[in-house]
């Protein structure tokens, strides 16, 4: 018999996971409303529901996963020990709290054991168990059985790593929080943007409902009076919905919505834009780097005749050769016939002058992230272009708005941020400025649904979404290593056990490169009023030293042979 205490997000999800494998379960909550909601979800025959401790009694073992609260955990902890049976053993759940400290408190300390889920069941399939020098060899064998029968993998984390990778993805989620809190994109974008453009099994705002806006609250309030950094003063949203009661899927209400399964539910359809799309019969790309070369190989595939103009007529060649290659592997792995291959190549044409351009629909600028080139190349296409094109800059760090100031058509010019590679990546992030024409926005989108990509509005500011969110991130985890005794190894592989990230972020800082990494945090830090995120130290340190990651061989990882 296993007993569950608090039938929030975790205990709910507790209990679900642990009678789907055959446990009998008594779970405790004073929430007469939460009862009634476990109930309807996971009524079952081995199921008792109550609110007294006390009905703990019969328990072999009794899980604590009430909020991140040591008072109340304590109190808690204090008050099973006299009803419960002298073997009976206890798991506390938490991020942040010591357990050691937990364990005495209990008065018990020799049956008490920390369990730590990241992300709660049956969304998360991996916790950590944290045993004491007073735990019983009894205590962490029965704690080990019920973590199992819960079909849980019992990961090895070590406490300090695991609260490393907590403080960064808690970080991450409260930086989200407040785009969403200043209207910079809607929920279902953020969640969107930084799934496709992180590679995450779960968007930030999602993964906060699981875990419940009132725990991660509490762990945001406890962070900050460790860390006394700004980074973990909760948002203001996040306090106005723990205080309206939407504390996530537990409630039904969070940043999404739920069914009575506890299912998210798609947000009601309504309309991307007011304006309809003009017609797009040709395309333009100027810029051959791998970004332009990239835009303009999914444009030809998608049956749309392209220009690519490049600086030179070699480097136009090369241009081609580039997407030529790129066809040839997809011919190669079988994404497409040599038929189809020569098709697409046949809608290509490159060039080396602006003048090519004049009967394109829409002209997409992939060139250096330099305020002077990019103004002068955007001036250049623009005194080419006939009435009524499109223009569209590729920018992810330059204001779109200041883009499209040097036209003579700013209602014309809108942002796609594509992510690099272009063909394989599906996220495009749409900027559009206040002078864009609603026709022109639309466009956009029937443009990027055309490219079988998935499109996310997000104001005008640095960083849009995704690297608003994750530059900052990587340069928190930089700055843990000064702060903590926690290794690259150690914060990596937590990041990735516990949180399902495809890479930790050392991993992905020495994949984009170094040197691009703290070009990012310098243009984001410039453009803050508090001068936020500053470049970490280290950081600095080795991009002038000259590791800059997986291309030189060397960053935050030694590279040994492409691994």
């Amino acid at each position: 018999m296993i007993g569950v205490v608090g039938l929030g997000g975790l205990g709910e999800g507790l209990t679900k996971v642990l009678l789907a494998n055959g446990a009998e379960v008594i779970g405790v909550d004073s929430d007469l409303d939460v009862l009634s909601r476990v109930h309807h979800r996971l009524s079952a025959p081995a199921l008792t529901l109550a609110t007294e401790l006390v009905d703990l009694k019969r328990a072999d073992l009794v899980i604590e996963a009430l909020p991140e609260d040591f008072g109340t955990k304590e109190t808690v902890l204090q008050r099973l020990v006299e009803p419960c049976a002298p073997g009976t053993v206890f798991l506390t759940t938490t991020s942040t709290l010591s357990v050691p400290k937990l364990a005495i408190a209990s008065g018990a300390p020799d049956r008490v054991v920390g369990l730590r889920y990241s992300i709660p069941p049956p969304y998360g399939h991996h916790a950590s168990l944290t045993g004491t020098s007073m735990a019983s060899p009894e205590a962490l064998h029965l704690a080990r059985k019920a973590v199992r029968l819960a079909g849980t993998e019992i990961v090895s984390l070590g406490g300090r790593p695991a609260e490393a990778a907590t403080a960064l993805l808690y970080a991450c989620m409260n930086r989200t929080m407040n785009l969403a809190d200043a209207g910079h994109a809607t929920v279902e974008d953020l969640d969107t943007a930084l799934k496709l453009g992180c590679g995450l099994k779960f968007g930030p705002l999602h993964l906060l409902d699981l875990i419940g806006l009132d725990t991660v609250r509490s762990a945001l309030r406890r962070l900050h009076e460790i860390t006394g950094s700004d980074s973990y003063v909760p948002s203001p949203l996040l306090d106005r919905m723990v205080e309206e009661g939407h504390l996530g899927r537990k409630t039904g209400q969070g940043f999404h919505r739920y069914d009575d399964r506890g299912e998210i539910m798609p947000p009601p359809r309504t309309r991307v834009t007011n304006g309809e799309p003009r017609e797009i019969r040709e395309a333009g790309v100027v810029g051959a780097g791998l970004m332009g070369c990239g835009i303009a190989e999914i444009l030809v595939v998608a049956g749309i005749p392209t220009t690519l103009v490049a600086r030179s007529q070699e480097r136009a060649e090369a241009a081609r050769d580039r997407i030529r290659s790129s066809l040839t592997r997809g011919v190669q792995k079988g994404r497409m016939s040599e038929q189809d291959r020569q098709d697409v190549l046949a809608r290509l044409t490159v060039s080396t002058g602006y003048e090519s351009l004049h009967n394109a629909d829409i002209v997409i600028e992939s060139v250096a992230e330099d305020k002077a080139v990019k103004h002068g190349v955007l001036q250049g296409v623009d005194a080419h272009l006939k009435p009524g094109a499109i223009i569209v800059t590729t920018t992810s760090s330059l204001s779109v708005t200041g883009c499209a100031s040097a036209t003579s058509r700013p209602a014309d010019v809108i942002g796609l941020h594509f992510f690099n590679p272009a063909p394989v990546m599906k996220l495009v992030e749409v900027v559009r400025t206040d002078h864009t024409a609603d026709d022109v926005h639309a466009t956009a989108h029937a443009l990027v649904k055309w490219l079988r990509k998935t499109a996310v509005d997000c104001a005008d500011r640095v960083g849009f979404i995704v690297n608003h969110v994750l530059f900052p991130y990587l340069n928190d985890a930089i700055g843990m290593l000064a702060r903590t005794d926690v290794t690259v190894e150690e914060i990596d592989t937590a990041i990735v056990t516990a949180f399902h990230h495809p890479m930790g972020p050392f991993t992905l800082l020495d994949t984009i490169g170094l040197d691009v990494s703290l070009a990012i945090l310098e243009t984001l830090s410039a453009a803050s009023p508090t001068g936020e995120p500053a470049p970490a130290a280290e950081l600095r340190r080795l991009v002038a030293a000259g590791h800059l990651g997986t291309k030189t061989g060397s960053g935050f990882r030694l590279v040994n042979k492409g691994k």
